[in-house]
């Protein structure tokens, strides 16, 4: 090879490098020459992410290997989607070279794993795993005691157990913690259990190695944590006092809780609880959310006196996510937005008392603010968008659920320069008001329309056909929209290029022509990039033939599909079979899971291949 062919061979791979996983792999089948760039740089790779689709075990073995070959062994954080994994694939993702480990939607994984990653990772900075509950609650916590006597030098630990949520798995557990961790995130917990946990990390436990929960020093120097995560069933006073008692370098906290039944009064949050919160003086970041389970539950003990006592003892908050605060009013809300001059973050759900009067002043304080999300706040209107379109920082806006949004509103947010996520879901916006926001110059990737009725094939082409955000547009949310049809999947197809998410559920009027036009989205037009999820939950005008369309080379990078509750779930048919053999990467939901599983993959049944 000459000193051209050298050149030409450097800056080939120093472009692969930029690539996702996906994209190269993509590569690797067009021709030898772009295989053989592809594996030298999958060998240089020192962060790798597999967490948009489900690989397999021969996929997983293929793409790590060739981070091995050739001179590699860099690779130091790994993140992976575990869904069809089992214990016999561990060995394959695990090495002492990795500081950072993510095993995502581990379905299949047992706790046996844990001490694997001790004995395998022992350098590890970060992890994060997330486990299905099983049945063996004692043999979890032994493992996880081995595990964590093992690493050492962890800063980040987080551990979520799906399952029932009854917490029984993380019960009463000694997390042997080192001193070097900054970050935890446990779910779920009892309140209990989580007092126990912050109790542990005010002292240095120093452990033997021979004893599995020997303690050898029980006093010492307090864990500087700076970030914690609790998922619970019930946020009190006593827990929130003792976490700003016991960790004063806390930066970031968030609390969640989903009770089971109506809190007692002596042992839930109340504006005591959010005072004590003043006391961490290092803290940007604050999240209290409280979640339904089976009924409408909230902080009944917290008015706007809470408020305001949060406000004033947290003035340097960056970030605030709030739900469940159903007896503050307008001017508790409005107390953080005017005392919080740095913030960036403002999130709240589920407010009964919540309107435009909080939003009133906005335009007469320093509006920095880059996130906004106002979900299901039934009194907000067009007022509250015009004064946040103040903000030209404006990055994501979020109004899923204030059904009083109307046309009127959207010219202000198509003006917002910076604007990425936008999410109108049950707004009684119509055509007229969606082709405003077409003729805008925001570069909007996400958006969702979500239950917008009054919005018909017309106002999406309308849409789609002006302005930048036929190109700009990478995930579009077109679910229970009466309105939409074929004409409007035919639209998408050809002009949104960018349109690589697509969920038209419960879209009755869809029919077996929308699938063979997507299917071939890429050949429209040159540039147009293939779907890569799609959910039809619930298109009952699709026909079993439809199935016909995901195979071969139809929909060519196609990793997820929800197909729920259509005529194409039988599990016998032939074609279906055919079409798991051939698309190893595809995962098929039958549940009615929204984009991605990321709400049910732990019931999901994985003989089938599908999710």
């Amino acid at each position: 090879m000459g000193l051209e062919g050298v050149a030409s061979g450097v800056m080939i791979k120093e472009v692969l490098l930029k690539l996702d996983v996906e994209t190269l792999c993509s590569l690797a089948c067009v021709s030898r020459s772009l295989r053989f760039f592809v594996y030298q740089a999958l060998s240089l790779f020192s962060t790798l992410n597999l967490s948009t689709f489900s690989p397999d075990a021969q996929t997983v073995a293929h793409i790590l290997g060739r981070t091995r070959t050739n001179g590699g062994g860099l690779l130091k954080s790994l993140t992976i989607n575990c869904l069809r994994l089992d214990d016999s694939c561990v060995p394959l993702f695990l090495s002492p070279h990795l500081h950072e480990l993510n095993l995502l939607s581990c379905s299949l994984l047992s706790y046996h794993l844990l001490p694997s990653i001790r004995e395998t990772c022992p350098n590890l900075r970060v992890l994060t795993l997330e486990l299905v509950e099983q049945d063996s609650p004692k043999i979890f916590k032994c493992n996880l005691v081995r595990m964590l006597k093992g690493c050492l030098y962890l800063e980040s630990f987080c551990l979520k157990i799906r399952g029932t949520g009854d917490a029984s798995t993380l019960q009463s557990i000694e997390f042997f913690l080192p001193k070097t961790l900054k970050i935890l995130k446990l779910q779920p917990l009892l309140e209990q259990d989580g007092i126990h946990v912050i109790n542990q990390l005010q002292f240095d436990r120093t452990f033997s190695e021979t004893a599995d929960f020997g303690i050898i020093s029980p006093l010492g120097p307090c864990i500087p944590l700076q970030c914690l995560s609790l998922g619970l069933d019930i946020i009190s006073d006593d827990l929130i006092i003792l976490i700003t008692n016991s960790l004063p370098l806390l930066i970031e906290l968030d609390l969640e809780d989903r009770p089971h039944q109506e809190p007692l009064l002596h042992n839930d949050l109340t504006n005591k609880g959010l005072q004590s919160l003043g006391s961490c003086h290092h803290l940007t970041s604050l999240s209290l959310i409280r979640s339904r389970r089976n009924h409408q539950v909230s902080f009944k003990r917290i008015n706007d006196m809470g408020m305001f006592l949060l406000s004033e003892g947290c003035n340097g908050l960056e970030s605030v996510r709030l739900c469940g605060f159903s007896k503050v009013t307008d001017a508790g809300f409005a107390s953080i937005l005017h005392s919080c001059q740095r913030l960036k973050k403002f999130e709240v759900r589920t407010a009964l008392l919540l309107s435009d009067l909080a939003f009133h002043d906005l335009t007469g304080v320093p509006c920095s603010l880059v996130e906004v999300r106002l979900l299901s706040c039934s009194l907000l209107t067009c007022e509250t968008v015009k004064k946040l379109a103040c903000s030209s920082c404006l990055e994501v806006l979020d109004l899923y659920g204030c059904r009083s949004i109307a046309d009127s509103c959207l010219r202000s947010i198509s003006c917002l320069h910076r604007l990425t996520s936008l999410n109108l879901s049950g707004a009684d916006v119509t055509d007229h008001g969606i082709s405003i926001l077409g003729q805008g110059s925001s570069p909007i990737t996400h958006l969702c329309l979500r239950g917008c009725k009054r919005v018909t094939d017309e106002g999406l082409s309308l849409l789609l056909n002006s302005g930048t955000i036929g190109k700009s547009l990478s995930a579009l949310d077109l679910g229970y929209m009466p309105g939409i049809s074929d004409k409007a999947i035919l639209t998408i197809a050809k002009v949104g290029v960018g349109i690589t998410e697509l969920s038209i559920r419960c879209c009755f009027y869809v029919t077996d022509s929308s699938m063979e036009v997507l299917a071939m989205k890429r050949r429209f037009q040159d540039g147009s990039k293939p779907l890569r999820r799609l959910d039809i939950y619930k298109c009952s005008g699709l026909s079993v033939n439809s199935i016909k369309s995901l195979k071969r080379p139809l929909f060519p990078g196609l990793h997820w599909l929800g197909i729920g509750h259509t005529r194409l779930t039988g599990k016998g048919n032939a074609i279906l079979t055919e079409i798991f053999e051939e698309r190893p990467w595809l995962t098929l939901c039958l549940d009615g899971c929204e984009m991605g599983c990321h709400d049910g993959w732990q019931f999901h049944i994985p003989e089938y291949r599908w999710s």
